[in-house]
């Protein structure tokens, strides 16, 4: 991405002009009005509006998709159809903002049209200017897979975009004017420097130490860019580390793991705590929220919540996890780790893994704790080194610790 000041930003507009064909023109022309050169893509999975010239028109996108327009309008198989043309738009997008041409990208849609383009913004890099304006943003169990984990600017419509009532046009209008403010700037570019960037999970229960580690490091010359353990986060930690942008890692949070295993809240998938190890980057790994699981109260049965707890707070609760589920959590920890390729220490804490594991606390158990450690350290090779430290997470003690093993692992 680049700062464009007064320079005239190039901005495509994806839209199904079939079904959005008036409001999208409206938003063209706000655009245009802003001193913007907007590009119009149709994803429509018809004919679209042939009154209405294309920059790409549909009949484009179904090519780059691997079909053509025909094909899709006559069939009734809608979920190929999607895939089709949003395979197509990404192909086509991507290229286009590869070659420069585009500095940003707005989108209009209701429920399907918000799947297709959401899925085309995912793919585009970190940093580029995402706005998809959609009136199914809210919908229930969809705005996760809208995001996942890309930075779209989801713009919540409330009214349907259907016609050009004042309160549409208002919508369209300010959903313009930010999409152009941030594509003009000034906006600080996005550079990862890779010799000096250090990746590090975190949650609240430990962010007194991840912001006194942060600012231990960046007091060295390194870079920290924090990383929110709360399932959805640990996705892109693993997959910007895959992306060989860090030159280490310091994993405060890594309980991910543990609800890959039962399917809890915070499941990230199964290659959490791989990434690192996979591209050779020097590792110092924590225990914060690993003795603890965040289930659905939905799909949990009552008698779990009958046993060790803590409130954070009135919508989230964390179960203290057993022996035996600690266990199992060291064997998946030590197959993750054995297999890296670069160095990697643990460090522990031995009064407690968060704020909420503290003396005092109902879920508060250093002995239960001291068999994860024990059979971890039993199923690691022998190179990593397990380092247990007399004292809570959230202590200045530990942060030290950890801030001091980082700069041994990670200083050139």
């Amino acid at each position: 991405m680049e700062v464009y000041g007064e320079m005239r930003p190039s901005l495509l507009l994806l839209a199904t002009m079939d079904t959005k064909g008036p409001e999208v023109l409206y938003l063209r022309d706000r655009l245009r009005d802003l001193g913007a050169k907007p590009l119009l893509m149709d994803l429509s999975m018809k004919n679209g509006d042939p009154n209405v010239v294309c920059d790409v028109p549909c009949r484009e996108v179904a090519q780059a998709g691997g079909s053509t327009l025909e094909a899709v309008t006559g069939s009734k198989d809608m979920a190929a159809n999607m895939e089709i043309m949003t395979s197509g738009a990404a192909s086509i997008v991507r290229r286009l903002v590869d070659e420069g041409n585009v500095h940003a990208v707005i989108a209009v849609g209701g429920c399907t049209g918000t799947l297709m383009i959401t899925e085309v913004f995912q793919g585009l890099p970190f940093g580029l200017p995402k706005v998809m304006v959609s009136s199914a943003a809210a919908q229930p169990g969809f705005s996760t897979q809208f995001v996942r984990t890309s930075d779209i600017m989801l713009f919540h419509s409330v009214v349907e975009i259907s016609g050009l009532s004042e309160p549409v046009k208002n919508v369209l209008d300010r959903a313009a004017c930010a999409a152009v403010a941030m594509a003009r700037g000034p906006v600080v570019l996005p550079l990862f420097e890779k010799e000096r960037a250090i990746a590090m999970t975190m949650m609240s229960p430990c962010e007194t130490t991840a912001r006194s580690v942060r600012l231990a490091l960046e007091g060295e010359g390194f870079q920290v860019i924090g990383f929110h353990a709360n399932g959805i986060g640990d996705r892109a930690f693993e997959e910007m580390v895959a992306s060989g942008l860090f030159r280490g890692v310091i994993d405060l949070a890594p309980g991910a793991v543990g609800e890959h295993l039962y399917g809890y809240m915070r499941d990230a998938g199964p290659f959490r705590l791989e990434s690192a190890g996979r591209m050779a980057i020097p590792q110092v790994i924590s225990t914060c929220g690993v003795n603890h699981a965040t289930p659905s109260r939905s799909r949990t049965p009552a008698r779990l919540w009958t046993g060790r707890k803590y409130d954070l707070d009135r919508f989230r609760t964390w179960l203290r996890v057993s022996a035996d589920e600690l266990r199992q959590i060291s064997e998946a920890f030590a197959e993750k780790l054995n297999k890296s390729k670069g160095p990697v220490k643990v460090l522990v804490p031995l009064k407690g893994w968060s704020s909420v594991d503290s003396p005092g606390s109902p879920t508060y158990d250093p002995n239960e704790d001291a068999v994860f450690v024990a059979a971890l350290r039993s199923m690691l090779r022998k190179e990593i080194e397990v380092i247990e430290v007399d004292a809570n997470m959230e202590s200045p003690e530990f942060a030290q610790a950890v801030v001091q093993t980082s700069l041994e692992m990670f200083r050139p």
